[in-house]
Order: C-alpha cells, then sequence, then structure tokens
C-alpha cells in the first residue's frame, strides 16, 4: 500500500473509532440496535475510514494544486470582468457538483431538485465574487460579514417560518468535501501570489462568505415560492437479515453515489482542463499526478458517501427516537455533546482546514488547537439542538445572539483568527452532519412530537454558527499569549547589559 494513503487511513481511524465506540455503548446499555443495522453501521464505519484516506491524499496532490494555480493566474489577469466572470463559474460548478445538496433538495418536495440547486449554485457562485473582489480591494473581512448578515438576518424576518432552518442548513450543506478544498486553495493561490502585509490574513474567508450566499439566496426562493406545504422523507429502517442483505443493500447504493461523485468530478476536471490549455501551468509529471489524484478523490468520495448514507443515517435515526421516547429523553443534551465533540474530526474538509491553518500561520495555529476548538464548538451546537428539539424554541433565539457573538470578537482578534473562525463553521457542517446528525435530531423530534421542519432541521446551522466563536476565542488567547510574549522580550532586553558593559571576572583575576 502507498505509504502516504495508509497514513492517510491510519488518521481517518483515529477519527471514526470514537464514535464507533459511543455507538455500541448507546446499542448495548440504551438503545438495543437491531444485529442487521449494527452490521450495516460497521460496514458503513470501514468504508467511511478508506473513505476519507482516499479523499485526503487525493485532495492533496490534485484539488489543493489545481485550486491554488488557478487563484494565483487570477493575479496575472488585468481584466477585473474576466477575474468576476471565472469566480462566478467556479463557484457555481463546484456547488452543483457537491454531492450535500442532493440530501437538502430531497427535503424540500415543494420546490423542483433543480430549481434549488440552481438557486443555491447561483447564491454560491455571486459571494465566491465578493469574496475574490474583496481580496483584489483589500476590503476587511469582518465588514464584509458584518453587512451581509445585517442583510440577512432582515431578509429572514419576511421568509415562511417553515423554510427558516432548512435556508440556514443550505449554508453549511453546501461547503462540503468538494467545494471546500477548492475554494480554500482559491483564495490561498490569489493570496499569496497578491503578496503583501495582510495576504496571510486574506487566504481565509472565502469559505465565510460563501456561505452567507446560498441562505441569502434559499431565503428569497422562499419568499417567492412560500413553500407552506414544505416537509421531509422520514427514514425508513431496512430489514436486513443476513450479511447478504448487507451486501446487497451497499451493492445497490454503490453505483449511484459512483454517479453522483463522477457527474461532480467531470465539471471541475473540464473546467481545469480547460485551465490548462489557455494557461500552459502543470508540466506533463504533473499532470499525470493530479490525474491520480482525481481518480484518488473519485474513489474516497464513492467509499465516504456509500459509508455515511447506507450505515449511518438509520442508526442516527434510531438512537434519536428511541431515547426521546424513553424516560431519559433529556439524556439527548449530554449525548449530543459527546456525539458533536467526536464527530466533527470525521469530516474530510476538517482536515483540510487544519492542515492549511498550521501551514499559513507556520505552526503557531496547530491543527491539535483546531481540532480542539471545532470539538468544543460543534459539542455546545449539538447540546443547543438538543434543547430547541425537547422545548420547540425557535432557532433565532440562537443564531442571532451567536453570530453577534460572533462578529463581535471580530473587532478584537487578529484578522487572520475571523477568517479561519468563518471558515471553520462551513466545514464543519460537512457529509457527517447531515448524515447521523441531522437525522438523530430529526428522529429525536419525531420521538417527542414535535415539528421536524422547524425544530430538527437548523442543526447543520447551529454547527455552522458556534466555531465561529470557539476558534475567535482561540485567537484571543493567542493574541493574549503574543502581547505577553512581546513584553517579556522587551523588559528583559531593557535589563540585559551592553556588549561593552559584560565583565569577565575570571580574566580580571588572574590578570591580578
Amino acid at each position: 500500500m502507498n505509504k502516504k494513503l495508509k497514513e492517510k487511513i491510519l488518521e481517518a481511524l483515529s477519527s471514526v473509532i470514537p464514535i464507533t465506540i459511543i455507538v455500541f455503548i448507546l446499542s448495548i446499555y440504551a438503545v438495543p440496535i437491531p444485529i442487521g443495522t449494527t452490521i450495516m453501521f460497521l460496514v458503513g464505519a470501514s468504508l467511511l475510514i478508506v473513505g476519507m484516506g482516499f479523499f485526503s491524499l487525493g485532495a492533496d496532490i490534485s484539488m489543493m494544486p489545481m485550486g491554488e494555480a488557478v487563484g494565483g493566474h487570477f493575479t496575472k489577469s488585468k481584466s477585473l470582468l474576466i477575474v468576476v466572470f471565472l469566480s462566478f463559474m467556479i463557484g457555481f460548478i463546484v456547488t452543483v457538483a457537491e454531492p450535500d445538496l442532493q440530501v437538502l433538495a430531497n427535503q424540500v418536495p415543494s420546490i423542483p431538485n433543480a430549481v434549488l440547486v440552481g438557486t443555491v449554485a447561483l447564491g454560491v457562485g455571486m459571494f465566491l465574487v465578493v469574496a475574490m473582489v474583496r481580496i483584489i480591494f483589500r476590503i476587511r473581512l469582518r465588514h464584509i460579514l458584518m453587512a451581509f448578515y445585517i442583510v440577512l438576518f432582515a431578509i429572514s424576518a419576511f421568509a415562511p417560518k417553515d423554510f427558516l432552518a432548512v435556508a440556514f442548513d443550505s449554508g453549511g450543506v453546501t461547503t462540503g468535501p468538494i467545494t471546500v478544498p477548492f475554494i480554500m486553495a482559491l483564495g490561498i493561490g490569489l493570496s499569496s501570489a497578491r503578496a503583501g502585509k495582510d495576504s496571510q490574513d486574506d487566504s481565509f474567508g472565502l469559505v465565510a462568505i460563501c456561505s452567507i450566499g446560498p441562505v441569502l439566496a434559499v431565503l428569497l426562493l422562499g419568499i417567492c415560492y412560500n413553500p407552506s406545504d414544505a416537509t421531509y422523507t422520514p427514514v425508513e429502517l431496512l430489514e436486513i437479515v443476513t450479511t447478504r442483505d448487507v451486501a446487497a443493500q451497499y451493492g445497490r447504493e454503490l453505483p449511484h453515489y459512483l454517479k453522483e461523485v463522477a457527474k461532480a468530478i467531470i465539471p471541475i476536471g473540464v473546467f481545469f482542463a480547460i485551465f490548462q490549455v489557455i494557461s500552459r501551468r502543470f508540466s506533463k509529471k504533473q499532470l499525470m499526478t493530479i490525474g491520480v489524484g482525481f481518480g484518488y478523490t473519485l474513489i474516497g468520495l464513492v467509499l465516504f458517501l456509500t459509508g455515511v448514507n447506507v450505515g449511518f443515517i438509520p442508526v442516527g435515526h434510531l438512537l434519536g427516537s428511541q431515547i426521546a421516547l424513553s424516560e431519559y429523553k433529556w439524556a439527548l443534551i449530554p449525548l449530543g455533546m459527546v456525539i458533536g465533540y467526536h464527530i466533527v474530526v470525521a469530516e474530510p474538509a476538517v482536515y483540510i482546514l487544519n492542515k492549511q491553518v498550521e501551514e499559513i500561520s507556520g505552526g503557531i495555529v496547530s491543527q491539535k488547537a483546531m481540532k480542539l476548538s471545532l470539538s468544543l464548538g460543534v459539542a455546545v451546537s449539538l447540546a443547543l439542538s438538543m434543547v430547541r428539539i425537547l422545548t420547540g424554541i425557535s432557532i433565532f433565539w440562537f443564531l442571532i445572539p451567536g453570530y453577534a457573538a460572533a462578529l463581535i470578537l471580530s473587532l478584537y482578534v487578529p484578522k487572520i483568527f475571523t477568517g479561519i473562525a468563518f471558515d471553520s463553521g462551513g466545514v464543519a457542517s460537512g457529509p457527517m452532519t447531515s448524515t447521523f446528525l441531522l437525522p438523530l435530531a430529526m428522529g429525536a423530534c419525531e420521538g417527542v412530537g414535535g415539528n421536524v421542519l422547524t425544530d430538527a432541521f437548523g442543526v447543520v446551522a447551529m454547527v455552522a454558527m458556534t466555531p465561529l466563536v470557539t476558534i475567535q476565542l482561540l485567537g484571543l488567547v493567542y493574541a493574549r499569549q503574543a502581547r505577553l510574549a512581546k513584553v517579556i522580550e522587551a523588559v528583559e532586553t531593557a535589563f540585559a547589559p551592553a556588549e561593552d558593559e559584560i565583565i569577565d571576572y575570571e580574566e580580571g583575576s588572574s590578570d591580578e
């Protein structure tokens, strides 16, 4: 086995084992899970581990170099119109290619899937233009975020109540394993080629801005369609008796996800081919490496999505519904915290973000610190989501204070941490959220007799919100440590003797 691939698979194994152990403990002591469903979960976890390994390696050797090359090439164009057009096309293409978007579209039958997907892709495309223009003209990220979030919450006052949570979930769903690596690399390539003292700070923030576009676009779509009959498709537990049934189920779904991922990868490949013909950026050897990386990415996403959709959705729904129906339904809050803490590190795009943060910051912000901050943030978001389900409190009682706190923090933390934090929100709410946490919330909501559309939906939005606060709190700690280090250095410099004042006592004593 390829040494790097083995390393990636071992990293994925360490990320997935905790959530697997949690499910097993719950199946023994709290919610008995049918043996067939348990086997489905185990197979899904195995596919997830191998898939994450392939995807991570593929992103490293294909998606990242492509994005950085395209971003760097933008700086050579003297035409702002060309930059705007290409940015919009990239945003639109990679969003349509995002497999998680289909999950969202299937939950809103009152609006045709093509219309919803097209609207979300339009929102991402337009806001990727905003993000690229921000870097070119050196506009502060926090000013962009404050302006658009004020507009966002103002428009949400006019959207249908049953559509609000779905709209805010769309912002997290669209920044998944296809979108994040390419868009983040695009920003790094553009900011690095532009150089300057703020280039490091501008490397982040593209995902943050692009996450606003889908929410705004879907809110406007909801106002136009007024989908009062919006509903969702309940999860059905299949009867799995033998290992042959397990193999048959995965055998049916594997070609489906192969088709979905192929449709996602091909448009990006075509775009890159056109870019290569125009720019001649890569050598033949580099092109071969990128081609292999494309293959790894394809294999990884197919295995990952098949595993989580077939193996994780039924288990998540079953756990949520059975615990909610029991006398210990309030145990959903601490359970949500534990699951949220461990599940975020299994997101494919989280690895991409943490790696780039460590590289861009020169190791000052470590992957370990990022993982801890993200895990704490998602743990809090799952606890709050369970509180919403058990009490029926509107999502705005959490989103408005949460985003207000994040925007206020952006005034006090180093600029780079604002970009990292708001990018983290989109990255944390990936396929693991939509295929395990959302079914968990749906099952719990059904168990307590709540409104799934208003109470269960919104968990993706909550997961996308809390890292904005925890990562910026990490930024405050970093800034305080940096100031303290400067003070210590200044004191040591002030009291250190000058070179001509240094006395060599041994030499003096020998002369005497």
